[in-house]
Order: C-alpha cells, then structure tokens, then sequence
C-alpha cells in the first residue's frame, strides 16, 4: 500500500485514519529484499476528474504496469440472437486494467503512472490522449497495433468480455527506464504473468520499484485465463513476483488454491457482498448500496481505492464506478 495518511470518515477498527496499516508494509523494510516483480503531466492532472470521497489524502504515486487497451463497452438493451439486431448503449475509451487502476489512482487524489507498450495506430493514439487528460502519465514504447477490449454488459450489470491486447505482451524489461518505478507502488496486472516478455518486464519493474522502497501489489486478473495457463504454473509466476498485497475475485482466489500464501495482505473482491482483508487482522466490509449499471472496471477502481487509502476507499471507489457505463472514473 502506498505510504499516504487518509484524513475524513471514521477510522478503521484498531487504527486512525493517519496510520498505515503494518500488513500493508513492503516486506522487506528498508526498501530492498526481493529479487523478483514521475508523473510529469502535472496540467493535465488538474483538468483531470476526481471523485468526491475523503477530504484530503496526501499525493502519492502509484505506478501500474499492464495493459493500455481501447475499451469498447456494449450495455445491452435485450439478450443478443443469432441473426438479430439488438438495441444496446455504447461507450468507447481507455482501458485495460493497468490503466484503469492508474486513473482511478489519480481521480481519487493520488499520481498515476501507467507502464505499457501501446500501439502507434487510431486506437493507440486514442487511448494515449484519453489517459493523459485523465492526468494519468502513459509510458512505455509505441508501435504495432493497440489492443482491444469489448465488453457487453446485460441489464444486472455483469460483463462479459472479449480481450485482443495487441502489442501490450510485447513489452520487455529493456524497455524499462528505471525513473518510471521511483514511485510509492508499483501495481501490477495479472495478465502481465501469463505472457512473455510482460512477464519479466513485471518481474523486473518490481525489482526497481522495491530499491526506491515501494509496495508492490499484483490483481490476478482472469480465472478463465489462470485456467488455461495453468493454476500451478501462474502460482508460481506470483510467488516469484513476492507482492505485499495479492487482489482477487472469488474465482481467482479458489483456481490460485486461496492467494493468502502469496503475499502479506490480500484482498478478496466480492462483488455485491464487499470485500474481504486477510493479513494480521481479518476485516470485511460490505458493499455500499446503490445501482448497478455497469460492473466493468469495479475490480480495478477497489484496486486503486486500496492502494490509496484502505478498504474504506477501496469500497467507495467500486460503488463510484458500478454507478456509471465504462471502467473509468
């Protein structure tokens, strides 16, 4: 968790709202230890939106490393048939869950920083202009054909989604500029571990990040793809990767053989019924109330939310993005 004091509502159990929980510490304490995995844009970052939630948090810089996709969202009107025309709402933009994390990190007070090998094509530029008048600082090489993302969305919310990430695997540790992890944490997505050179690109940017003394934090991402990589072998990949805070949906958590084992702190996401802490203490918390119109980028928004200020945040920051069509803030 990134080194901020969170001012506002009432404190967790056990802790003031200024402290930093000890679970959410990097292990190793000086800022080394692990082997394994600046915004400049400051004008943009003024323009960019925020979400009204607690009244000061201190700026920290969250760095995220992952995928900078073209999301293409389709909220459905009706069930869709073979043959048929069906009526839908549709929204296009940034996406990709290092991206998302990123601008979430920044519309709820912090600096964001995504790491990502984007395309030199429409979608690319589109995606790039997008995240930099969110006040999010996009780095990483251009070339090639950016990914897509498209998400269809039913009347209760849930997505279904259909991933072309493009160039984004491609990106190799050598495209790494060590300045870029001088930052508080490094976040990164799961679908960075089930693909090369991503895989020791994050392994590498972890490295970085921990000599400038950041957390780092890993969201395992799709249970469908840890299924077909292998749920031994992506284990693995995290274990290697050593984070100080694992995030995981319920079906993530069971493929993986329950992810507490591979970090200090870990974060359940459970949809509709809040989230779930397990580290020295176990806490849970309810989901807020209110409507849910599109539960795409939920997960990523609870990321950033927790990272910048604990699981206070982190549930008012998936409560903001389910309220609204798209994965962004």
């Amino acid at each position: 968790m990134a080194r901020r004091a969170l001012e506002g509502p009432e404190p967790l159990e056990g802790r003031t709202g200024s402290e930093l929980p000890a679970t959410l510490a990097p292990r190793s304490g000086n800022g080394g230890g692990s082997s394994e995995d600046s915004a400049d844009h400051e004008g943009a970052q003024t323009a960019a939106p925020r979400v009204a939630v607690h009244a000061t948090i201190l700026r920290v810089l969250v760095t995220t490393l992952g995928d900078a996709l073209l999301d293409v969202v389709v909220r459905l009107d009706e069930p869709l048939a073979v043959g048929a025309d069906a009526g839908a709402v549709t929204k296009s933009g940034a996406g990709g869950q290092a991206a998302n994390v990123a601008a979430w990190a920044v519309a709820l007070g912090a600096e964001g920083r995504c790491i990502a090998k984007q395309g030199d094509d429409a979608a690319g530029r589109l995606v790039a202009a997008e995240l930099e008048s969110r006040g999010v600082e996009l780095v990483g090489p251009a070339g090639g054909r950016n990914g897509i993302v498209v998400s269809l969305v039913g009347k209760d919310g849930e997505r279904t989604m259909a991933s072309d990430r493009g160039v984004a695997p491609e990106l190799a540790p050598g495209d790494l500029d060590p300045v870029w992890l001088a930052c508080d944490c490094l976040h990164i997505a799961g679908y960075s571990l089930l693909a090369s050179p991503i895989d020791a690109a994050a392994f590498r940017a972890a490295e970085l990040a921990r000599l400038n003394g950041a957390t780092v934090s890993v969201d395992l991402s799709a249970w469908t793809r840890i299924r077909e990589f292998g749920p031994a072998r992506f284990r693995r990949q995290v274990e290697l990767l050593e984070p100080d805070v694992v995030f995981a949906n319920e079906a993530e958590w069971e493929i993986v053989g329950a992810a507490y084992g591979l970090a200090p702190t870990a974060v359940v996401k459970r949809g509709s019924r809040g989230v779930l802490v397990l580290g020295e203490k176990r806490l849970e918390l309810p989901a807020l109330p209110g409507e849910v119109v599109d539960a795409t980028g939920a997960g990523d928004a609870l990321a950033a939310g927790f990272l910048v200020g604990g699981p206070e945040l982190a549930v008012e920051a998936a409560a903001q993005c389910v309220a609204r069509l798209g994965a962004q803030p």
